[in-house]
């Protein structure tokens, strides 16, 4: 098992999702205080923006607290359909994006269905998939040299079984982004294939989490693509992840199938409130996205210079190759008694032998950087490389 989460469910429970150990437990483990607990696993920002200071002293909510939020979340909607460029009627928003795939699974899939999933990815698919009663149908990427893209002819066919298909784009955890034009061509093909088969057109859903770091999204897609839902998130380049806010975004009569799934007031007074407020701070956002575009190369840079083979990423995060799995779980387990927690992928996992780190500030960043130089003499030796050896 990776050293981290340190405890692990029955296998009779059901699917489930795991962050690594909460900032308590890794202090108590590590004997260390909880203050220098850092945390590189989560693809989050190291400070929400600035806006949300004042915005939460003012106390100025659109509805009082005692009250639940409007139902309809018109502000909100508003001012989210006004950041994608898409009209208030292609646009559903949800407690995070995670509540949206759990929406897009249920409008899409239903038990004994099947999904697709290129693998690795975020394990969050498979996971709705089987809660629901679903058939996952897991098809492996093309290998690190091909960018870990997807096998497209090979989703294509798995398709072709299929109610609903999940694509990442960018990747996570990998950190790339598809090849220009494979997820329109894939549409395109899916299409093709169920007109052919006489059968209805799986759903594509596309989440976009990390969309902003890397310039690219198939929103536009959407008027051409009616089985495409694309999701977005206030988490990632907006520096909101503690208020959890998503949304799916396709076209007004497939949303029509997944809005129902929501419960009613899932988002919070104030997340709508400091979301809307964020949505309408298009500078702050970018802000974000060029500290992260100036620090990237500066930590892959120190990563690489103490041997972690950091790997190219367009997103907030950075994949590490460290060759063998047991390698990986040193390097994590020694980081982790420093205060400075990683993604792990558990053994059997296709990237077992990496870590996933976070781009932070450029002080939290040192720390990692001083950390990897100071670990990586201490780990096993790097194995000799041959054909099928991580590289």
């Amino acid at each position: 098992m990776s050293p981290s989460p340190f405890s692990v469910s029955p296998p009779t429970d059901p699917a489930s999702y795991s962050w690594e150990a909460t900032d308590e437990g890794v202090a108590e483990r590590f004997g260390i205080p909880i203050s220098q607990v850092l945390r590189f696993d989560l693809n989050t920002s190291p400070a929400p923006p600035a806006l949300l200071a004042g915005l939460l002293a003012a106390g100025r909510f659109e509805t009082p607290l005692s009250e639940y939020p409007p139902g309809d979340y018109r502000q909100l909607v508003e001012a989210a359909a006004d950041a994608y460029g898409v009209s208030t009627d292609e646009l559903v928003p949800g407690a995070g994006a995670d509540e949206i795939l759990d929406m897009c699974t249920k409008a899409f899939l239903a038990a004994g269905e099947a999904a697709v999933v290129s693998v690795p990815t975020y394990p969050m698919y498979r996971i709705h998939a089987e809660q629901r009663g679903g058939r996952v149908i897991a098809v492996a990427r093309l290998g690190r040299d091909d960018g870990w893209s997807m096998d497209l002819p090979a989703v294509r066919r798995a398709a072709r079984e299929a109610t609903l298909v999940w694509i990442c784009n960018p990747n996570n955890p990998t950190g790339r982004a598809e090849p220009d034009g494979a997820v329109e061509r894939l549409l395109a093909d899916i299409e093709a294939d169920a007109a052919a088969d006489g059968r209805p057109v799986p759903a594509v859903v596309v989440d976009e989490a990390y969309s902003e770091f890397s310039g690219v999204t198939v929103v536009g897609l959407r008027t051409r693509h009616p089985n495409l839902v694309v999701v977005r998130t206030a988490s990632k380049a907006y520096a909101l992840a503690g208020l959890r806010v998503g949304f799916a975004i396709a076209a007004a009569d497939t949303l029509r199938r997944i809005a129902p799934y929501r419960p009613p007031g899932s988002i919070t007074t104030i997340s709508a409130t400091a979301v809307t407020a964020a949505l309408h701070d298009e500078p702050g956002m970018r802000a974000n996205v060029e500290r992260v575009e100036r620090e990237r190369p500066r930590l892959v840079a120190g990563l690489e210079a103490a041997g972690w083979r950091p790997q190219p990423s367009v997103t907030n995060f950075v994949l590490l190759n460290l060759v063998t799995p047991e390698r990986a779980e040193a390097a994590a387990l020694a980081l982790m008694a420093r205060g400075l927690v990683p993604r792990t992928f558990g053994h059997g996992h296709p990237l077992a032998y990496c870590l996933r780190v976070t781009v932070r500030n450029p002080d939290e960043d040192d720390r990692l950087i001083a950390a990897a130089a100071e670990i990586a003499p201490t780990l096993p030796p790097v194995p000799a490389l041959d054909g099928d050896t991580p590289a």
